[in-house]
């Protein structure tokens, strides 16, 4: 497996990244792990009715400069901008026996490990995909996940608020949980908190621990 640090990316460019390898790992290619940050961009999953979940208006988001994209993944609503790691895992289920629910309950221990390293107690929610931890009293979620599955390899994946600025969030009702709030290690743990290169490190070791296969696995930055 090798993981890319795409560093920052724009979605469209990103996406189109991730079809580029998804042909190579169908083909035999290693597996890949993708990290990036996007600058602030707002994407659609492929779930009916998605579009009423944005709030702002046109105006609203071109003045925050703000683009919208429809995805092709799994999920609702959600919100992508720096200081958040996305991590786009272009993986084989069959290699790793894995279903698509499979494959996503391992994506999610990944992220609850990868917090549990950094002192911040999180875990699932068995009414919503995605990783919830306290804060103030109440779940918020602070971490996200969108996948789709073609031809048995994995595409998007995860996306984890380190230090997401989240007023953001105000724009859209967060994939549809109405009066469900989102978090950000950040904001969990303040001056405490880990800078995005250690968190990075800790998820893909984490990550690569979880999806562990005879493959060797290395990291190699993107040119």
């Amino acid at each position: 497996m090798i993981v890319e640090d795409l560093r920052q990316l724009a979605y469209r460019p990103a996406w189109e990244y991730q079809e580029h390898v998804h042909q190579r790992v169908l083909e035999g290619d290693s597996e890949r792990l993708l990290l990036v940050e996007h600058p602030p961009v707002i994407t659609f999953g492929r779930r009916p009715g998605v579009d009423r979940n944005l709030v702002a208006s046109e105006e609203q988001l071109q003045q925050l400069g703000v683009e919208v994209v429809q995805s092709d993944r799994g999920g609702d609503i959600t919100f992508h901008g720096p200081g958040q790691l996305v991590v786009y895992p272009i993986v084989r289920l069959a290699d790793h026996r894995l279903s698509v629910g499979g494959y996503v309950h391992r994506l999610e221990d990944v992220v609850v490990a990868t917090l549990g390293e950094f002192g911040i107690s999180a875990g699932k929610d068995p009414g919503a995909v995605g990783i919830w931890t306290e804060d103030n009293c109440q779940a918020a979620k602070i971490c996200a996940i969108g996948v789709r599955i073609r031809r048995g390899i994995s595409l998007h994946g995860l996306a984890l608020n380190v230090t997401t600025d989240l007023r953001y969030f105000n724009l859209i009702v967060p994939c549809g949980l109405a009066g469900r709030p989102v978090t950000s290690v950040q904001k969990m743990l303040g001056d405490r908190a880990p800078q995005m290169a250690a968190v990075k490190e800790a998820l893909s070791n984490q990550f690569i621990a979880h999806f562990r296969s005879p493959a060797s696995c290395h990291r190699s930055p993107i040119e």
